[in-house]
């Protein structure tokens, strides 16, 4: 599996500090996104907790027996007593929390991709000119929306919009989604926080990854124009292109994509 990938984030035009944290492996074999909430100390600290307690199980557990689903789910748990151990040491931090989406590339698996998240930060998949919202939200009014208590028209706007069902960094988070992730030659990822899609309808987000291949120029690109829009809350995006073309042998991709290549 050859993959190429990047990532960004952005303050906004309206926020004074940055709440959102990502990483990006640089072997390819995970992405995170962390959108963090509870004032500008409690925000930042939840996600970077978050960001960091993730990646360290992930790559501690990496090479263990434990199925991929296990490992996601464990790493996503341990987040969240991470910042509960925070809160108690800390309670002026008190109510902090974050979002986390992880997107897992394990080909030692029968399943070689997996997503599990928490929140609202999202994952995608662009497929020819398709987008596919393949995480579920978090939210009161994804709730609604399902249950059919509001069309999605009506959610687009509505005042509780942004109400979190689950995140990281409460004692009474019982809900970590984790799922297989179907994929093929030619297809494009993206992991964000809401600050892009409280801005840009997926119609807007399919057109930019679909008509612009590099990814950090897709990358940038989106930030932009969620700006543009608004920008108001912080922006996050992480892009990963499962590349359909063969790497010659400089490990370059003969369409010249530009990004962290990995074969």
């Amino acid at each position: 599996m050859k993959l190429i990938f990047s990532g960004m984030t952005d303050p906004g035009l309206l926020r004074s500090s940055n709440q959102d944290a990502y990483y990006v492996d640089p072997q390819g074999r995970f992405f995170i996104v962390a959108d963090g909430m509870g004032g500008h100390a409690g925000g930042q600290e939840a996600s970077s907790i978050a960001t960091a307690t993730i990646r360290s199980f992930l790559l501690d557990h990496w090479d263990s027996t434990l199925a991929t689903p296990d490992i996601l789910h464990r790493g996503l748990d341990l987040a969240n007593k991470a910042i509960l151990a925070d809160q108690r040491q800390h309670p002026e931090r008190g109510d902090m929390g974050t979002t986390a989406v992880v997107l897992m590339f394990r080909e030692h698996q029968d399943q070689a991709i997996w997503c599990a998240h928490v929140g609202d930060s999202r994952l995608y998949r662009l497929r020819g000119p398709k987008i596919l919202q393949i995480t579920e939200d978090h939210t009161w009014i994804a709730r609604a929306v399902k249950e059919g208590e509001l069309t999605p028209d009506q959610s687009r706007n509505h005042p509780w919009r942004h109400v979190l069902s689950q995140c990281l960094g409460r004692a009474d988070m019982h809900r970590i989604d984790v799922q297989a992730v179907e994929a093929q030659p030619g297809d494009r990822f993206l992991l964000c926080s809401d600050g892009l899609t409280e801005e840009l309808p997926n119609t807007i987000i399919a057109a930019h990854l679909k008509s612009i291949r590099a990814v950090e120029s897709a990358a940038q690109a989106l930030v932009n124009s969620a700006k543009k829009h608004g920008g108001r809350d912080n922006i996050t995006v992480v892009i990963v292109n499962l590349l359909m073309e063969k790497l010659d042998q400089d490990g370059q991709d003969t369409d010249v994509e530009t990004g962290f290549v990995i074969e």
